[in-house]
């Protein structure tokens, strides 16, 4: 395997992440939202000055992108790539850290945003069925992806997800994301994404405004047995 070049890509990428201001900005910015640079400051617990030169340095290597409409400048991760490490990284840590000891999944632990798409127990044990129903089969190419099945399709679509409108984008349409707190993998993509926005269309799930946490309502509960089997 020729590394030549990518150590330092790598280091630099690394040193980036590493500095704890700059880990509470990105961690903060997995839940999908953008947030001003004021916000992220509080967030990262430092002055507004410092939270500048932070997300400079974040943009320049790419893992956030900026926003400006008219005065107002928003920051969000660059995209679902760097989310997915980010999630890696919390899995990583978790199992570097001694005293972790895994406990009943709390509000966060049960279901949360992961960028653009759903994680935790929930976002598992969906993706567990979608895979043990055959709506989605490993994809031949072994790189992680998955193909929907016809019988996916017919039931995506019946759930209001337009599956070739999600085809087009110019992203993975559906992978294994690893969970941090289930380490077992939840759907991202595309699709995963679609599943999200329509379980918050649907009021399946309630989203915070103000953490990656999601809410599982009494309608969602009661889909989510009806539909998928699935019960809390």
């Amino acid at each position: 395997m020729d590394v030549s070049g990518h150590d330092t890509d790598i280091s630099q990428i690394a040193a980036a992440i590493a500095e704890p201001a700059r880990t509470r900005m990105l961690c903060s910015l997995m839940d999908g939202h953008a947030r001003t640079s004021t916000e992220l400051a509080v967030i990262a617990q430092v002055g507004t000055s410092t939270a500048s030169a932070h997300l400079a340095r974040l943009k320049e290597d790419g893992l956030v992108k900026l926003h400006v409409q008219g005065r107002h400048r928003y920051y969000s991760l660059a995209d679902d790539h760097v989310a997915r490490a980010i999630e890696a990284l919390m899995v990583i840590s978790k199992i570097a850290t001694p005293r972790f000891v895994p406990t009943a999944p709390d509000r966060l632990q049960f279901a949360r945003t992961c960028y653009d798409h759903m994680a935790g127990t929930l976002a598992v044990r969906l993706h567990d069925f979608f895979i043990e129903s055959a709506w989605l089969v490993t994809a031949a190419s072994g790189d992680g992806m998955y193909q929907l099945t016809l019988d996916g399709e017919k039931a995506l679509t019946g759930l209001g997800i337009e599956i070739e409108t999600l085809r087009a984008q110019r992203r993975r349409f559906a992978c294994g994301c690893l969970d941090w707190s289930m380490r077992r993998p939840h759907l991202a993509g595309t699709l995963g994404a679609a599943f999200l926005q329509m379980s918050i269309a649907r009021q399946w799930v309630t989203q915070d405004l103000d953490s990656r946490a999601l809410g599982l309502t009494a309608k969602g509960r009661k889909e989510l047995g009806s539909r998928f089997g699935i019960v809390f």
